[in-house]
């Protein structure tokens, strides 16, 4: 019987295909997606990944036994698969292992207008009934008249949507280079382009779950340095890295320099509030001091949460938030039910750098204005053993405050760190910012010492 206990995550379903899940689990799930969420119809999508065909056929087919009427949209990115969700008021659920490797899927679910499934909104309900089905019990109850299984393309939609919310069609030309990473972006970003005064230089757009170039992964450094390289090359104005499911972007300059995405959440955020003045914008504790900085700036409201995208889209939620960035190169828009989309977020970088003359670096230097270590990981046996030491090394200091919202967060008034455990491995991730790049390593390491002691 397979264990549900190692696939079934705090928001989604993934393990490694056949031996983890196959697609009797898979048509399993369809069937307690479609019972838990009572619906009468869903919409359902897929990656390039060699095993996510026959594993969203088989859910469409335990949700269609249900009853479930299932619209089956073929090869999208998961901000697509958001789309159809929202525009069709439907339930949705997008096989993908998003930057994981080749042997890897999963499967992200959400409810009508992409309102997230996680463990308190659905998902503990699904492993439970699904565990039942495996445990001998009696199977997934077929309905008297089964759904009807059909296929719609919804590509042309979602590129008409996303134009409709950022125009592009007035900038100056640009040269765009675009890493797709063998992964969806090779699918959307050619549709979403087409027509617009961009000059699309394409990298690694063939589609293949394999990965044969690199993980599709632009967090790590070392996934951009073809980016890196061809955009000096071609002398372009922007490079632009998607992750395999392309709902993340990660942006270079035109000196081929990676942009840390809470410059982009700044930038995004100042141009969110010219739309909607007021607004307010969520960002994860982990961002930069600049992004509640530019908020302000830009009269808008900044409300700090923890990392995740469920925290961020129920604060959303709550708050009536316009928009909501994290260091991860996740971004979320009000327009587009809340979900995050980098294609968006790419568009919004599109539109800011081709309405002015100056390049990329000289656009952004106004939203990125601390030093930063990006994320650390330290592998540690005791991750509370290791956070009370570090905590007890800071508590009381003079002009140091600590919060606990996400892991440990120390602050000064000339820096700060945050100490995060994993929740999937034996890691705890640290975090630091200061006024300058001196402060940043002498802070790193007396944290370092701490933890790895």
């Amino acid at each position: 019987m397979a264990d549900l206990s190692q696939i079934v995550k705090a928001y989604d379903v993934r393990g490694v295909v056949p031996d983890q899940w196959d697609e009797r689990l898979a048509e399993y799930f369809g069937a307690a997606f479609a019972q838990v969420t009572g619906a009468g119809a869903m919409v359902v999508g897929h990656d390039m990944r060699p095993s996510s065909p026959g594993l969203s056929r088989a859910f469409g087919r335990g949700a269609a036994a249900r009853g479930v009427d299932v619209t089956e949209i073929g090869l999208c990115s998961t901000d697509e698969l958001y789309f159809a969700s929202g525009q069709l008021s439907l339930p949705g659920a997008m096989f993908t292992a998003s930057h994981n490797p080749a042997q890897y899927n999963g499967i992200k679910m959400c409810r009508a207008g992409a309102t997230p499934v996680g463990q308190d909104t659905g998902l503990a309900e699904i492993r439970t009934l699904v565990e039942g089905w495996l445990d001998g019990g009696p199977g997934p109850e077929a309905a008297g008249t089964p759904g009807e299984i059909t296929q719609r393309d919804v590509l042309g939609d979602y590129a008409a949507h996303l134009r409709g919310l950022v125009d592009l069609s007035a900038i100056r030309p640009l040269k765009v280079v675009v890493d797709a990473g063998n992964g969806m972006g090779g699918h959307t970003v050619p549709t979403v382009f087409e027509g617009l005064p961009l000059e699309l230089v394409p990298m690694y757009f063939e589609l293949d779950g394999t990965f044969p170039n690199h993980e599709a992964n632009p967090l790590d450094p070392k996934n951009i340095i073809d980016l890196q390289a061809r955009v000096r090359a071609e002398g372009a104005d922007i490079g632009l890295a998607f992750d395999g499911d392309a709902d993340r972007c990660f942006v270079v300059d035109e000196n081929g320099d990676p942009v840390a995405p809470s410059a982009i959440t700044a930038l995004v955020a100042a141009r969110e509030l010219a739309k909607h003045p007021g607004g307010t914008v969520i960002h994860n504790l982990i961002t930069s001091w600049s992004v509640p900085e530019v908020v302000k700036e830009h009269g808008g409201e900044p409300v700090r949460t923890r990392v995740g995208h469920s925290f961020i889209k129920g604060e959303m939620a709550r708050t009536g938030a316009i928009f909501g960035g994290e260091h991860s190169a996740h971004y979320y828009f009000r327009d587009f039910w809340n979900a995050d989309t980098g294609m968006l977020a790419a568009m919004h970088v599109l539109a800011a750098l081709g309405e002015q003359s100056g390049p990329l670096s000289e656009l952004v230097a106004q939203y990125d204005r601390y030093a930063a270590s990006g994320e650390i990981n330290s592998t540690v046996i005791d991750q509370a053993d290791r956070m009370a030491a570090v905590k007890a090394a800071y508590e009381g200091r003079e002009g140091t405050s600590l919060d606990e919202l996400d892991g440990l967060t120390v602050t000064t008034a000339d820096w700060w760190f945050n100490l995060r455990p994993s929740n999937t491995e034996p890691l705890l991730r640290l975090n630091v910012e200061a006024r300058d790049a001196a402060t940043v390593e002498r802070v790193r390491d007396e944290v370092l010492g701490i933890v790895r002691a």
